[in-house]
């Protein structure tokens, strides 16, 4: 199981960016997935997540009606489409799956997870 981000980088507030999670070594649609960050000195925190069985996104309330995700079974990718970037947005940020709880929706929660991505770099600057 490989999960792999790419699409970060550096941005000005309101600004927007799409990420992008390519799994490798498994179908995607068969996991529930999840988008996390962790700014500098902070804990990992969940950002949204999918939940392979019914195709439902669920959003932590910062990410309510500024992020999206969205699922390419073709690709076998989850995106992260983020826009009205702010400066608190600043962080690295994870793709993740698991597959041990598939009978519940997806969570936000890291220990939910077993697999993870390197992270990559999301800066906002005011």
């Amino acid at each position: 199981v490989q999960l792999v981000e790419s699409g970060g980088g550096s941005v000005q507030t309101g600004g927007s960016l799409r990420l992008s999670c390519q799994a490798s070594g498994f179908t995607s649609e068969h996991y529930n997935m999840g988008w996390f960050r962790q700014a500098p000195g902070e804990g990992r925190e969940g950002v949204a997540c999918f939940t392979s069985t019914d195709g439902n996104p669920y959003y932590r309330d910062f990410a309510k009606g500024r992020f999206k995700v969205f699922r390419d079974r073709t690709k076998n990718t989850l995106d992260l489409q983020m826009t009205g970037l702010k400066p608190e947005d600043t962080a690295v940020y994870f793709c993740a799956a698991e597959n041990k709880y598939l009978h519940l929706a997806c969570k936000t929660g890291s220990a939910f997870y077993d697999f993870w991505g390197q992270g990559i770099q999301v800066t906002v600057s005011s």
